[in-house]
């Protein structure tokens, strides 16, 4: 009897335990840890509208971190502010790998600092942060809030799989309505479909989505951003009301609307102003040239500052407040131009977009909302010229690939349209590289390489010396190029902002020491100096995503190399052209005299291909790396 009751004793103890066991790692199927740094076990989202101003928002989120690389997830960060955004509750808990728990903390224990964009110089944002440290692999974090929305134009959407490395175990998705309230949603990527159920007791109706088992996606070469291959849920709510705001977003034109709405009245120029634009304008005919002259006193009379407070998201400072204080974020700076143009007889109108180095397989057909950025838009007679208000330097008429070749939101007086900003393509971006170098004895290079940049081309370089210091700019020119040690011995950079397409030229004069191998009678030595592919790629027969070649641009190198005397070319690698629907390259190499030409083309053809033609495509990119960076052998004459 004694021993019944002591194993009877020990099996209670057992499940006990085991009852307070949550999450243990070694219950994660194996699939599900290939290529993963971090495991999602269960993402539970719920929505639920109590009107068309006023929402509850419920997150629990369990992730298994597997190695250090996942160790980010171990932090917890939730944003909200006083006015319209208020958290009810977190909870967070840390567990072992066997699925003890270790610690937990509340709301109450993280810190509450204000939020810092970066960019922002005044919000009324703020954020909560708490850490777990913890470096025994694998181990398990659990977060749970609850918070309150008061005033909201979207809820957001689901991408149960947003991030590279990360597998997903369960993830749900809960929107909860009142019964008549009405709002659309579009699933893509996937062919899920919602459970909806209808609530009586508490007249309302849920739609809940559900997935499970997504494997982990490792990063992999010229894949676009992969939330655009992953299920995703677009959520669009019916009405709107923001701080007295109303309005829906049942179609483009209503989206414009409402929109349009909160920025009426905001465009009332002081009379000072109003007396330059004339004053700037009067002996001006030209539609164009008048906007080029406004677009150049916004460039040189404001600066890009984001203000962010109550609604600030949506709603632009006025028109007044950036006159007076010479500073404003993307609305307001766009507001502020169309205002100036208003006053000058031009037609402008403000064109909502998302802004990024990526574009997105936009929905055009569905009405939401993935904008984060404001252009301005002026539409002429014959031609459409855009303005990117938060630049003091481009030229008018030039977006950058921030802005350019995706779809935007134009608002019109009483509504709003979808426009696409233009694209820049293959004869528009180009690099044109010379470079004179002269080869001692002792395998150093002297050179100089003046560089032409053209539209795309230009942007990050337009960027780097608009944004650092002289000094700064040495820094970056001394770890700019892959060579043996080297030094910069002078640089300079001219704009040339006249035409529509913007143009830097660069000059560096440079000294690398090294650069060639010197051995007995012989110098070996490439004579492509800093244009070299540095991709090289490996086969993958089990690709399952596309391959995506966002831009298209043009590079040509001329290198003109002169040798010490008494030396001729020994030997040399054969010329190299490549054709095919990806891009082409061309290396040739000519010896006249005691100087070495070669001559470097490669073009970049934009598309999007599939993953079955990965193999083609490693073969080019592989030939043009290993042309780039093949030798020539050069030998003392007897």
């Amino acid at each position: 009897m004694l021993r019944k009751l002591a194993i009877t004793f020990l099996l209670y103890i057992a499940a006990a335990q085991a009852r307070s066991q949550k999450y243990p790692a070694s219950a994660i199927p194996d699939a599900l840890k290939n290529n993963a740094n971090v495991v999602v076990r269960l993402d539970e989202t719920e929505w639920e509208i109590k009107s068309a101003g006023e929402a509850t928002s419920r997150h629990h989120i369990v992730y298994t971190i597997l190695n250090e690389r996942g160790d980010h997830y171990a932090t917890y960060y939730s944003y909200y502010n006083k006015n319209s955004y208020l958290i009810n509750s977190i909870n967070a808990y840390l567990y072992d790998a066997v699925g003890k728990e270790i610690r937990h903390y509340k709301k109450k224990d993280m810190d509450d600092l204000p939020y810092q964009d970066g960019v922002s110089f005044v919000n009324d944002e703020r954020i909560k942060i708490g850490r777990f440290s913890y470096n025994r692999y694998p181990y398990t974090v659990e977060y749970e809030e609850e918070d309150d929305l008061n005033g909201f134009i979207g809820i957001g959407g689901w991408t149960p799989q947003y991030y590279l490395n990360s597998s997903v175990e369960s993830s749900k998705y809960t929107i909860v309505t009142p019964k008549n309230y009405v709002f659309s949603y579009r699933m893509l990527n996937s062919k899920n479909e919602p459970f909806v159920e209808e609530i009586d007791k508490a007249n309302k109706k849920s739609y809940t989505w559900q997935i499970q088992n997504l494997p982990a996606n490792d990063e992999i070469p010229f894949s676009a951003d992969y939330a655009i291959y992953a299920p995703r849920l677009l959520v669009s709510l019916g009405e709107i009301d923001v701080e007295g705001y109303k309005g829906n977003m049942t179609s483009w034109n209503e989206f414009g609307k409402f929109y349009g709405s909160l920025q009426k009245g905001r465009d009332v120029l002081p009379d000072e102003i109003k007396q330059k634009v004339q004053d700037l304008t009067k002996s001006l005919n030209n539609p164009r040239e008048k906007v080029a002259v406004l677009y150049s006193f916004l460039q040189q009379n404001s600066h890009y500052v984001n203000v962010s407070l109550g609604i600030g998201g949506w709603q632009a400072s006025e028109a007044s407040y950036v006159a007076t204080n010479k500073y404003g974020d993307c609305k307001a700076l766009s507001n502020f131009m169309v205002a100036i143009l208003k006053e000058a007889g031009i037609k402008a109108n403000a064109v909502v977009i998302k802004g990024g180095e990526w574009t997105e397989d936009f929905v055009t057909d569905f009405t939401y909302d993935p904008f984060n950025h404001v252009i301005c838009c002026v539409p002429l007679e014959k031609d459409t010229i855009w303005l990117e208000c938060t630049d003091q330097f481009l030229p008018p008429g030039y977006l950058s690939y921030f802005t350019s070749n995706r779809y935007g939101l134009l608002v019109e007086d009483n509504g709003g349209k979808l426009v696409h900003t233009p694209a820049y393509l293959l004869p528009d971006n180009i690099r044109i590289r010379k470079i004179s170098a002269s080869l001692d004895l002792d395998g150093n290079l002297n050179l100089e390489s003046k560089t032409l940049y053209k539209a795309f081309c230009q942007d990050r370089i337009e960027g780097m010396i608009h944004h650092n210091s002289r000094e700064e700019l040495l820094k970056i020119l001394k770890s700019r190029y892959n060579l043996p040690t080297y030094d910069v011995l002078s640089f300079n950079y001219k704009e040339d902002y006249s035409k529509q397409l913007p143009v830097i030229n660069e000059f560096i004069q440079m000294n690398v020491k090294d650069y060639a191998q010197v051995s007995g009678k012989r110098i070996f030595i490439n004579p492509n100096i800093i244009s070299r592919s540095e991709i090289k790629l490996s086969e993958d027969n089990n690709r399952r995503i596309d391959i995506n070649f966002e831009d298209e641009y043009r590079y040509v190198d001329t290198i003109q190399i002169s040798i010490p005397p008494g030396y001729e070319m020994e030997s040399k690698s054969t010329d190299m052209v490549l054709k095919s629907k990806y891009g082409k390259y061309e290396n040739r190499l000519v010896v006249a005299g005691d100087k070495i030409i070669n001559y470097r083309e490669q073009v970049q053809f934009s598309g999007r291909f599939s993953a079955n033609e990965y193999r083609d495509i490693v073969k080019f990119y592989n030939d043009m790396y290993d042309g780039d960076h093949k030798s020539i052998v050069l030998v003392k004459r007897n």
